[in-house]
């Protein structure tokens, strides 16, 4: 069985798929700071752990992995 080629039908599937991607890749982001040794504060912290947009929670997945500071995330 192929996995990850499913598409779900209805909106509310939707929606709360991809809230569920964005909550999992936010813990990504805020893992990689912390083991990268990049202090995050708390209100950065939920920030990061409370945006719903996958794309914004990817692009500062990405832009973590290079970041300097956790500024960098954001500029």
């Amino acid at each position: 069985m192929a996995t990850g080629t499913y598409e779900y039908r209805s909106d509310f599937a939707r929606k709360y798929y991809g809230q569920g991607m964005a909550e999992g890749e936010a813990k990504g982001v805020v893992a990689v700071l912390a083991a990268r040794g990049i202090p995050v504060s708390k209100e950065v912290r939920e920030r990061i752990l409370t945006c719903t947009d996958l794309d914004q929670v990817d692009t500062w997945l990405q832009r973590a992995l290079t970041a300097k500071t956790v500024d960098d995330l954001f500029d």
